[in-house]
């Protein structure tokens, strides 16, 4: 008998979200009974606001919303999006310039697989968010990490892109504020990088998702608005998932100059067709509606932030530069590293965060799974009481 022709090789060499893995696996102790406290979840603990709920029920009782609608998203939704960049991006774009999609990842994968051609390198600044590299992949692309540690709070420099960049350069990954370090880019910063791309005819795949979760008065400034001659190679990617306390509804969406949204739209038609209709109307109320129960959400992490920095930098041998954006802290573990703790040999980000999770029952991200070891990523998206608990048990771990 003639065997089986083998499973897709390009798909088995992808590898599993590593924060989706951490957070199962700390669920799982959590279901039989072991009292885990987890950072691992990169999700708001909020629920979403009622009004956005209210019009998701309103959507229901709408028999328009149980049909196929375009597949780019529908076209109130897309309007909503356009001035939504206007506003808080700085770049008006048609509403056809716009692409609504299942979730953040969908726009992320269809805006490498629109602008990459087999063996392009992709500039991926690093702590990066662990899909990326894995998209590039599937776009046949090369992804070419660009590294900045906490001494450089987490951001890249133009000096180190150039040094990176190559004859097959072709994209630059930039995100601001930063998913794993929450760190985000001054004005001049983001000025600098975006007139390099442009200088060197450079994609731009900027990501959002975080823009409007940012504290101590920083502005996460769009790199189009920085730039505006950049906005015909840049593809933004956005949702309404981390804003709003969104992320199981599953609508995101990217902007982008029309070639790039018409081949992304034509791979959609094939791919997923439109986003599920009732979520669509209420990511619109959410856009549309009022802002105050997002602002209120925006201030409880604030005050989180504040306190999970404070009580992590009290362990010795921790550094944790201050983020500015998004919902993480990640701090730099090396002066962990290298040493017995308890009997137990810990050399890597990785050993460490395993010895955290049996030894403090708290679940952190290695380093590993955004780019060197040597840190570990906490996400302060859960309650107060508990995100205290669980940094004490740090401190008890490696006092």
């Amino acid at each position: 008998m003639t065997e089986r022709a083998p499973v897709s090789r390009k798909l088995s060499a992808i590898a599993e979200s590593a924060t989706l893995k951490v957070d199962a696996k700390a669920k799982a102790l959590q279901a039989a009974g072991r009292p885990v406290i987890s950072y691992a979840a990169g999700e708001p603990d909020f629920a979403t606001p009622q009004f956005v709920v209210d019009a998701a029920a309103e959507a229901l009782r709408d028999p328009a919303n149980f049909r196929y609608t375009p597949a780019a998203g529908l076209p109130v939704l897309r309007e909503a999006i356009a001035a939504k960049t206007l506003r808080d991006s700085g770049l008006e774009v048609a509403a056809s310039q716009v692409i609504v999609t299942n979730g953040g990842k969908q726009s992320v994968y269809q805006a490498f697989q629109a602008v990459v051609n087999p063996g392009d390198e992709i500039l991926l600044p690093a702590p990066y968010w662990t899909t990326y590299p894995e998209a590039i992949a599937l776009a046949d692309g090369v992804p070419v990490e660009v590294f900045a540690g906490a001494d450089q709070e987490y951001k890249v420099t133009v000096d180190q892109l150039e040094a990176a960049r190559t004859d097959k350069t072709t994209v630059l990954v930039f995100v601001s504020p930063s998913n794993p370090t929450g760190a985000v880019y001054t004005p001049d910063e983001v000025t600098a990088i975006g007139e390099w791309a442009l200088a060197h005819g450079i994609w731009v795949i900027s990501d959002e998702i975080y823009q409007n979760l940012v504290y101590e008065g920083a502005r996460a400034q769009s790199i189009v608005e920085a730039v505006p001659e950049l906005a015909g190679q840049t593809i933004l990617v956005n949702g309404v998932a981390k804003t709003y306390a969104m992320t199981g509804w599953r609508v995101g969406w990217m902007v982008g100059p029309a070639d790039a949204i018409k081949v992304a739209g034509n791979l959609q038609s094939h791919l997923s067709s439109n986003v599920n209709n009732v979520a669509q109307r209420a990511a619109l109320a959410a856009l549309t509606g009022p802002q105050d129960e997002a602002e209120k959400m925006r201030q409880a992490f604030d005050r989180r932030r504040g306190l999970i920095v404070s009580e992590l930098a009290k362990i010795a041998g921790v550094t944790v530069p201050n983020p500015l954006g998004a919902f993480y802290a990640y701090p730099d573990v090396t002066g962990l590293l290298g040493r017995d703790w308890d009997g137990v040999r810990i050399d890597t980000s990785l050993e460490l965060a395993d010895f955290i999770l049996e030894r403090a029952e708290v679940a952190v991200v290695p380093g590993e799974a955004f780019g060197p070891s040597g840190y570990l990523r906490l996400s302060y998206a859960l309650g107060e009481d508990q995100l205290l608990e669980g940094v004490q048990r740090l401190q008890r771990l490696f006092a």
